[in-house]
């Protein structure tokens, strides 16, 4: 499939140079330059997934690299009984399935669009070529896996010593570094997720997460309107829950 199809699908009226300018604000291609990232933004294609697609299932060979143009998506593992725990939110210009390019191994979780999302998809011959070509990109890329660890660990430690009232802290806090918006020290937070999918990432049970909510924001700490979330004072809240 040639480029100047895939660009015709993903959004007309689009130029090559609009997708140029997508991919300078992802974080593993923003130290290239004009000439590497009009490379790169030939080295792929778009695709468009409609809410609830699942985009890669555990265990799928790892054979391409995902960069999120327009849309939300979660990262999600599922045991037997098909209970789910949401590992990551990720919206624009977020990646995903990095891990099993550079091993090689099967994907190690799944991927699911939580709204209508189009995709910037990168084969895995091409991903590592790119890596060969341009170190900038390996650089960067490995900032980001750190970044990401490091997340994970701080996550992994929170939700396995903190109470419940921690818990939920612990995601509203990943949630406000990750999409918030904060003005004069309060961080909005539009569109949160369900209280199911909030339970999911937490660790806890639907219940627990609204009372938890409730109980946040009779004490001051939030304010709730709709699907969006306000932390009033977002220093405060860090340092009660960091």
């Amino acid at each position: 499939m040639s480029l100047y199809f895939c660009l015709i699908i993903f959004q007309k009226g689009k130029k090559l140079s609009d997708y140029v300018e997508f991919l300078r604000q992802v974080p593993i291609f923003s130290e290239l330059d004009e000439a590497s990232l009009t490379k790169v933004a030939n080295s792929g294609i778009f695709k468009s997934y409609k809410k609830d697609s699942v985009i890669l299932s555990e265990e799928d060979a790892g054979n391409a690299l995902f960069v999120i143009a327009e849309g939300k998506v979660k990262v999600v593992r599922s045991d037997s009984g098909e209970k789910e725990v949401i590992l990551a939110v990720l919206n624009e210009p977020d990646f995903f399935g990095e891990m099993a390019l550079l091993d090689g191994l099967n994907r190690s979780a799944n991927v699911i669009a939580m709204e209508d999302s189009k995709l910037f998809i990168i084969q895995r011959n091409e991903f590592l070529d790119l890596l060969r070509k341009f170190p900038d990109v390996s650089i960067e890329l490995l900032k980001e896996l750190a970044t990401r660890l490091r997340a994970s660990s701080m996550k992994i430690k929170a939700l396995s010593l903190k109470d419940a009232e921690g818990k939920v802290a612990t995601v509203l806090l990943q949630l406000a570094d990750d999409f918030g918006k904060i003005k004069k020290g309060v961080v909005e937070i539009e569109e949160l997720p369900s209280l199911n999918e909030l339970a999911n990432m937490a660790g806890t049970s639907r219940e627990t997460i609204s009372k938890t909510l409730l109980s946040f924001a009779k004490k001051g700490l939030v304010e709730l309107e709709g699907s969006n979330l306000r932390i009033i004072d977002f220093a405060k809240f860090q340092e009660m829950f960091r």
